[in-house]
């Protein structure tokens, strides 16, 4: 299970990746509730669930109980020439399961964490280096 996790105030975002242990620790948790910083390894931190996806890719729906994956009905256009055009969705329940592969959370109390600690700078290379990035200069016809 991979866990995305952000900072509403810094606005940075990181993904951490769970053994099936570690993700075991999650099981039965719903949408919006809060867990605790240190089952994924950030001590004092407060975080919320706000939604996940399963290995097929259907998103967490908070209106749907339980576990299960189910189609719902979702209105598309209530205005103009065409009034209550539906749409159809498969989207999983509001519970945590073992089928449930991505899990999206939010900080909500950082407690005594460091924010640089949380969110370590990564370096990026640049692809190809200076050279790659230079034109070759096109001959003037004589």
């Amino acid at each position: 299970m991979k866990i995305v996790y952000s900072d509403p105030k810094s606005g940075r975002s990181k993904q951490i990746e769970l053994d099936k242990d570690r993700s075991a620790l999650f099981l039965n948790y719903k949408i919006g509730d809060a867990i605790d910083g240190n089952l994924i390894g950030m001590p004092g931190c407060k975080l919320k669930i706000t939604g996940g996806s399963d290995r097929s890719g259907f998103p967490m729906e908070r209106s749907i109980q339980g576990t299960i994956k189910t189609n719902v009905l979702r209105l598309l256009s209530s205005s103009g020439r065409t009034k209550g055009v539906f749409e159809r969705r498969t989207v999983r329940g509001n519970t945590v399961s073992q089928d449930i592969e991505l899990l999206n959370a939010v900080i909500t109390d950082h407690g005594t964490a460091d924010l640089d600690a949380l969110f370590p700078k990564s370096e990026k290379k640049k692809e190809g280096g200076a050279e790659a990035s230079e034109k070759p200069a096109k001959a003037k016809p004589a």
